[in-house]
């Protein structure tokens, strides 16, 4: 099986973060206690991806290589890319062609945070499918701000819309896409949009004529965040402070993934975090180890489908977390429960073997 490359796409002005953006990343800005750049990064890493490319702007590429080196303090390989000027999402998989040297990617956006107790199945799911593309929805308020799916009346995907008007749905395509080696000459053919940009819906419409696209739907155990404007990240910052200082969970720690991936042993974590001050709790969500991948996966999944962790919409989730009066009690046993099966050696490492196997 080919090894999957990952993409960070880093780039933009962060004009809807001005003045704080005016001289800084805004992926580089804090969440909470993380650089912003540290979430997408994890969920590549969750997604057995060592060798990842950020590609971002002439003026930001010095910082990104200061906050995060050449990434073998974590047991992966970074490299950098500069993107000229913003032209479109998809220029991104054009500008990695020979970065991915014909290996399937996932790329996903530098200000997209992803939390959930599936995410680990959802990522692994998608990297299991060697042709076409998978994209991850997520239902959202406000539709007409996003890429939009419309569903026939068979729930079979149709179109994909961007920024509707009227939008067909509020299934919105968040930041996160896994694409076969297909896609830098299929970006290649994507012809400009009225704003003169290479639109990511062109290229995914490209896989839905072809019938090679992938929906992958996060539920209410799910909790997605755009952290591109203020609201958006002080909500970031305090969601994933709820999840640490209250529940113990470590969100965003590349650190924490590499140990727990086994690229990276404890001394070289623990060193990791006293040189980056980020020294964390003892508590990992990321890692499963069965004996038997494929009934543990099922049985894992089957665990977490025991406990509703937002309600009847996927925002609950998020709003639970910051809401002080609201009862933590079913979210922190979801929690708990993973953990507990951790220690027990049910799920420990889980990612490490099942990213061995799809290897091989």
């Amino acid at each position: 099986m080919t090894q999957r490359k990952g993409i960070i796409l880093a780039g933009g002005s962060g004009t809807r973060l001005h003045p704080v953006t005016m001289g800084v990343s805004k992926q580089l800005l804090p969440i909470y206690d993380k650089p912003m750049v540290y979430y997408p990064l994890t969920v590549l890493m969750m997604a057995g991806i060592r060798e990842v490319m950020v590609i971002t702007t002439p003026n930001d590429a010095d910082q990104f290589r200061s906050v995060l080196g050449d990434g073998s303090q974590w047991g992966i390989s970074l490299q950098y890319k500069v993107q000229p000027s913003p032209d479109g999402l998809a220029q991104a998989f054009i500008l990695a062609e020979q970065f991915l040297a014909g290996n399937p990617a996932a790329m996903v956006l530098g200000d997209n945070i992803f939390c959930g107790c599936g995410l680990l199945n959802l990522l692994l799911e998608a990297d299991r499918t060697s042709r076409g593309s998978t994209i991850f929805t997520y239902q959202v308020a406000d539709p007409e701000r996003y890429g939009v799916v419309d569903f026939g009346s068979d729930g079979v995907l149709q179109h994909i819309v961007e920024k509707p008007s009227v939008p067909p749905s509020n299934h919105a395509v968040t930041g996160l896409y896994f694409v076969d080696e297909t896609a830098p000459e299929r970006a290649k053919n994507v012809r400009p949009s009225a704003r003169g940009e290479l639109e990511i819906t062109s290229l995914l419409e490209s896989y839905l004529f072809d019938g090679a696209l992938s929906v992958q739907r996060m539920g209410s155990d799910f909790a997605w965040m755009d952290a591109g404007t203020h609201d958006s990240l002080l909500d970031a910052g305090n969601f994933v402070r709820t999840l640490t200082e209250r529940h113990g969970v470590p969100v965003g720690s590349p650190g924490r993934v590499a140990l727990d991936m086994g690229w990276i042993g404890e001394a070289n974590q623990e060193k990791c975090a006293q040189e980056k001050n980020l020294i964390e709790g003892p508590t990992p969500i990321h890692l499963s180890k069965p004996s038997d991948n494929s009934t543990n996966v099922e049985n894992i999944s089957d665990s977490y489908a025991e406990t509703d962790l937002g309600g009847s919409t996927p925002n609950t989730l998020i709003s639970n977390c910051l809401d002080k009066d609201k009862d933590q009690t079913v979210l922190l046993q979801s929690f708990q429960k993973i953990d507990e099966a951790r220690k027990s050696g049910r799920v420990a490492g889980f990612v490490e073997e099942v990213v061995k196997a799809n290897s091989s």
